[in-house]
């Protein structure tokens, strides 16, 4: 909508709209005549209707209350929406983000006569039994505290004074923050450590850094969501915010009742209690779609910047690129490839450069890191359109799911001839020194192990498995034992869920110690078939399902296993 008289107005101001008082942003301006996304259903609008800008630009509140809340893409808490709309989302309602009448009990760290600036943590307030959530200085404000309390408070409590050279400032549980604008970091630091998942197929064949980005783009069916699930369950993140942007609203529902019921395997307590969800579902009005990205983001950066790992799950960007390309389409904008604006390349951009390990703003060294993981929807599984072409541009790891595996039960359906992660040479050393020193080897020879088994498989469908040679032959059953008893995982199985970098380790030996042994007494004279039929290879085979206490114990009993079958099988090769 376009609205006369804004001469004084600035980009991006809210606005309040009409009688009913709708949110809207000011998204261009000529002359006095603003154009404005409004952020709810406008029917029923007429012309004259007034339009009041705020002069501030959209901005989130951050502070204790943001854990465990359910949001919606302006950052609204659904549950108190609920409370005064029912389950109907009503027009112009308008609550506070965080809730005004909690109180929470503030422990500061700091004394009257520090000195103090931007982002220095001055106290603590427990948040949930697994979040300490630290109170800092707002950026840009630097001086000495005059006063300091502790007790219980609420967000809109004043909690110390500081002595700035612009006058007494003061300072209370909450800040608010301009979601377009990223928060700032003294440095940004090289991505070399990884962000451990217990996912097989990331961890070992395409890692990403702890404040990496990473793209699973993938069609309807293939598994996006349970990996994203997966990745907030287990990834090493102290914080995880779920952005569900413009998904179907029972996907939605999904997460929404599933989270709280997850136990976080790493506190025993439920997901929830260091979570923090937006949910803007695909009936909610499109221009929202735009702003939950941002406002996901920015809640992100907070918590970062107080030290801790947050890994943000954006579910999916795809939708929030739709939105970019309807408004930019009101706007009569000179559309781009398949009608998404020429800009859609630098806005991803711009999202996705937000993450990163950094050392964060403050007086003493604090570092924290944002790992940003994007599920993309292309149309019909096609990663051809613009989208996924953008992301891809931007991002360093491409998890491409496959709805071919996905139709096959093989999960996680990530497609290892085509992803990749441009990491591994960072951390390469890293996995090599904290693991075990032949990681990189071995991944190395895995994946090649796969590379050669997609060239034979064509001359298999072409001239029949009976052309292959016993060396050829070999390495296809060595290539199915790497996909299915190594790649394949089970997501729902207790077991299988999660695996440490050791027991990876192990299972890596395994195979490859099960190949270069057979190779040898395929080069003594034992027939290739007794060496496919031999029984060890079904425990190899289940040593997924190994409990962690009892990996070690295990794998020198299968691989003395191993070892005594393929003697048996030397000395009995003359028999065949």
């Amino acid at each position: 909508m376009i609205a006369k008289g804004m001469r004084d107005a600035n980009m991006f101001d809210v606005v309040r709209v009409s009688e009913r008082r709708l949110i809207g942003e000011i998204i261009e301006i000529h002359g006095d005549e603003a154009s404005i996304q409004v952020y709810e259903e406008t029917s029923g609008l007429a012309p004259g209707e007034p339009v009041v800008s705020t002069g501030q630009p959209m901005s989130v509140e951050l502070g204790p209350g943001l854990i465990t809340s359910i949001y919606d893409g302006i950052q609204r808490p659904l549950d108190d929406i609920m409370k005064i709309s029912g389950n109907n989302l009503q027009r112009g309602v308008e609550v506070p983000s965080l809730k005004r009448d909690l109180e929470w009990d503030f422990v500061p760290s700091a004394k009257a006569g520090d000195e103090v600036t931007g982002g220095d943590i001055i106290g603590s307030v427990q948040e949930t039994v697994v979040v300490s959530h630290k109170i800092m200085i707002p950026p840009g404000i630097s001086g000495k505290i005059k006063e300091i309390k502790a007790g219980k408070f609420k967000v809109t409590d004043t909690v110390a004074t500081v002595e700035t050279k612009d006058g007494v400032k003061n300072i209370g549980l909450m800040q608010t923050w301009p979601v377009r604008m990223g928060r700032p970091y003294k440095e940004k630091m090289s991505p070399d450590m990884p962000l451990i998942t217990g996912q097989r197929v990331v961890d070992c064949m395409f890692p990403i850094a702890k404040g990496g980005v990473a793209a699973v783009p993938g069609p309807f069916g293939s598994g996006k969501t349970v990996v994203q699930h997966q990745l907030a369950k287990w990834a090493e993140a102290d914080i995880v915010v779920y952005i569900g942007c413009g998904e179907r609203g029972n996907e939605m529902t999904d997460v929404l009742n599933e989270f709280p019921e997850l136990v976080d395997p790493k506190t025993g307590q439920s997901l929830m209690k260091r979570t923090v969800l937006i949910a803007n579902t695909s009936d909610m009005p499109v221009a929202a779609r735009e702003a939950s990205i941002y406002t996901g983001i920015t809640i992100a950066e907070y918590f970062r910047d107080m030290g801790y790992s947050v890994a943000l799950m954006a579910d999916s960007t795809s939708r929030w690129a739709e939105a970019l390309r309807e408004m930019s389409g009101r706007l009569e904008e000179m559309p781009g490839e398949e009608g998404y604006p020429a800009y859609l390349g630098s806005r991803l951009a711009q999202f996705y450069e937000r993450a990163g390990s950094v050392k964060t703003l403050c007086s003493g060294e604090r570092e924290g890191a944002l790992s940003v993981i994007g599920a993309v929807s292309p149309p019909g599984g096609d990663i051809s359109e613009p989208v996924s072409q953008a992301t891809l541009r931007i991002v360093k790891v491409f998890w491409g799911l496959d709805s071919s595996l996905a139709q096959q039960r093989h999960f996680p359906a990530i497609n290892w001839l085509t992803s990749y992660s441009l990491y591994l040479d960072n951390m390469e050393a890293w996995f090599n020194t904290n693991v075990a020193e032949d990681w990189t080897a071995l991944r190395t020879q895995l994946m090649g192990l796969l590379q050669d088994e997609a060239e034979l498989q064509e001359i298999v469908q072409l001239v029949g498995m009976d052309a292959l040679s016993a060396p050829d032959r070999l390495k296809l059953e060595v290539a199915r034992s790497i996909r299915e008893d190594f790649l394949h995982q089970n997501a729902f199985d207790e077991v299988d869920t999660y695996t440490s970098l050791e027991k990876q380790h192990s299972m890596m030996l395994l195979i490859t110690g099960y190949y270069e042994k057979a190779r040898e007494a395929l080069a003594a004279g034992v027939d290739i078939q007794k060496l496919i039929d031999l029984p060890v290879r079904e425990q190899i085979g289940r040593f997924k399902y190994t409990a962690p206490d009892k990996v070690k114990e295990t794998y020198e009993q299968v691989m003395g296993q191993l070892d005594k079958e393929l003697h048996d099988a030397r000395e009995t090769k003359e028999d065949f």
